[in-house]
Parts: structure tokens; C-alpha cells; sequence
């Protein structure tokens, strides 16, 4: 994922600048089934511009899977060189969650500009354990992990603010996704004790 740097406040803009962000994913044409990999050049809650491999016409309507935002329905509205722009179409409280990731992610980036400066990886164990105060507990998975921040996909919701317990490692909800949280942790983990072979 990459990002170019601003603050941004989503949440509050009825009429949304598309923020310059790049998530992984793949879309399906409805119409033949047919499946490609895409990402995302610039992104709001309201439409993308995507990079993707197959011209599609205006007003065909896409399935658009992000790995760490989650599903989206839409309808194309033009091509570009490298892909195309497209509109998405959600009920008003989607819109709100995704304004509210985007947000997120963007604010994020922003502190990473500033020079907390964290490698992004999944681990290969990328099932855990979920620990609320209350002593419920769920498995999870592990959409994307740094050093100070974890990605869960979840069951069920848990509310912003909430401490939590990802597997042993103390940490806070940030974020609501469209089907899991984002976390911080309460003590970021050192440099270079982060990569592909943690286990949380």
C-alpha cells in the first residue's frame, strides 16, 4: 500500500476529493464473470480511478475487491490509459464506514511522514487470537501488520476505542473496516522485530 501525504477529514466532506492511495485487489466484469488484478490510483467513498489490465466500457457494472478495504459494487464511467474510473454504489452507511477507513488509513500515512517510518507485512501465521476485556475471544486473520498497527479481518464488530488483546500483544481499535478492524498497539513493537515469520 502507498500513499502520497495529506491529512484528510472524509468522514465530514459531503462532496469528497479522491485521495492518492494504492490498494491491492481484483475486480470482476458482472456481466461475463471474468476476474483481473487491479489497484487503486486514487480512491474516495464515492468513486476510484483504477489500474487494470482489461478496457472496460462506460456503464458496464464491476465487483471491486480491495484486500484491505473489502467489497464494493459499482458501474464504470470511463476508461483511462491504464484502466478506468469507476462510481460506487452503496447504501449511505458503507459509504460512511469506507469514508471512515479512508480517513484512517490517510491520517496514518500521515504520522508516517513525519518519521515513524513502519515496514507493512503479512505474516505467514496469519490466524490469531482476538481478546476483549470482557473475555470474549474470536480467531482472526491477519490482513496487514507493522510495527505499530495491525489489520484484522473479524466475525464480529467491536467498537472504536475498545482494548483489546491481539494474541498476547496489548492494542486499541482505531478503525472500523467493511469486514474486520484495525488496531493500534498500546507499545509498538522495535524496528526490525516485525516480518514475515511473527506470530501475535
Amino acid at each position: 500500500m502507498g500513499i502520497q501525504h495529506q491529512q484528510f477529514s472524509y468522514f465530514e466532506a459531503e462532496t469528497q476529493q479522491r485521495l492518492q492511495i494504492t490498494f491491492e485487489g481484483r475486480y470482476m466484469l458482472l456481466k461475463s464473470n471474468e476476474e483481473y488484478p487491479c489497484r487503486t490510483i486514487e480512491i474516495s467513498s464515492h468513486s476510484a480511478r483504477l489500474w487494470a489490465p482489461v478496457a472496460i466500457l462506460p456503464g458496464e457494472k464491476v465487483a471491486l475487491c480491495l484486500n484491505e478495504l473489502g467489497r464494493f459494487a459499482g458501474v464504470v464511467l470511463q476508461p483511462t490509459p491504464n484502466g478506468f474510473d469507476m462510481r460506487f454504489h452503496l447504501m449511505p452507511k458503507k459509504r460512511e464506514r469506507l469514508a471512515r477507513q479512508l480517513e484512517w488509513y490517510a491520517n496514518r500515512s500521515a504520522a508516517y511522514s513525519e518519521g515513524r517510518h513502519d515496514r507493512v507485512v503479512i505474516p505467514f501465521m496469519d490466524l490469531t487470537v482476538l481478546r476483549l476485556t470482557c473475555g470474549e475471544e474470536q480467531i482472526v486473520r491477519i490482513r496487514s501488520l507493522s510495527n505499530s498497527a495491525v489489520v484484522l479481518e473479524a466475525d464480529r464488530a467491536i467498537p472504536i476505542g475498545a482494548e483489546v488483546a491481539v494474541g498476547n500483544t496489548p492494542a486499541k481499535v482505531v478503525g472500523i473496516l467493511d469486514d474486520g478492524v484495525a488496531c493500534e498497539f498500546l507499545k509498538p513493537f522495535r524496528p526490525g522485530e516485525i516480518d514475515e515469520t511473527t506470530r501475535l
